[in-house]
């Protein structure tokens, strides 16, 4: 599984004109089913992700976690993340778990989301969005779960 986490002062996603999910001071997360993926490598993605040291302590350092400063969540699904672009000049999406796996997989990361976090909103499965945010630094990590077994 995959995470793009993104720091934000904001964002925002909207689909067909209406606000779907909204945060402000937190992180914006793109999130992808790869092949292989399951409810283990979520747990694990969600693990890291929360406790992932992003936000600056009072020395300035990158000391903090999102469960530290009790920031909010933004979780967008992204299949597009899992693209192989290694060949040609059109990325194949062959790597990503197929809609009905990926839909299932971001629904339970986003349970277990809330359960763990609480300040969790979302974007939409499927849906075309239009997504804004303003990125805070930039800070911006990506964080990859390979499947049991799986090599890289």
């Amino acid at each position: 599984m995959i995470g793009l986490l993104q720091r934000v002062s904001s964002a925002s996603v909207v689909v067909d004109g209406e606000t779907v999910g909204a945060i402000q001071a937190g992180l914006m997360v793109l999130v992808c089913a790869e092949k292989g993926d399951s409810e283990r490598e979520a747990e694990a993605l969600l693990a890291k992700l929360l406790s992932y040291r992003v936000f600056a302590d009072d020395a300035g350092k990158m000391n903090r976690s999102i469960t530290d400063i009790e920031g909010q969540l933004l979780l967008v699904p992204q299949f597009t993340l899992a693209a192989d672009t290694r060949s040609g000049t059109r990325p194949s999406f062959s790597p990503a778990a197929g809609p009905d796996i990926g839909a299932r997989l971001f629904d339970y990361f986003v349970r277990r989301a809330r359960a763990s976090h609480g300040k969790v909103e979302t974007g939409r499965f499927g849906a075309d969005m239009k997504v804004s945010l303003t990125n805070d630094g930039p800070v911006t990590f990506w964080l990859q779960i390979d499947p049991v077994g799986a090599s890289r």
